[in-house]
């Protein structure tokens, strides 16, 4: 449990400082991904865009 968590946590920490090239993809807008606004400084994160990237890299790596 606690690996998932981790691996969770990680793949959060990476989308978030990716996000700006990922929007410009059409990525970190969709329904479920949460930007919150604190203090003058944007907060991204990006659940939706995680379960679907890690459901094409599933495939793709049962592909290959």
């Amino acid at each position: 449990m606690l690996k998932w968590i981790l691996t969770l946590l990680v793949a959060l920490s990476v989308l978030t400082l990716c996000t700006p090239w990922l929007r410009k993809l059409g990525l970190g807008r969709l329904p479920g991904d949460i930007t919150l606004r604190h203090k003058g400084r944007d907060y991204y994160l990006p659940f939706t865009t995680t379960i679907l990237l890690s459901v094409a890299l599933t495939l793709l790596g049962r592909l290959v």
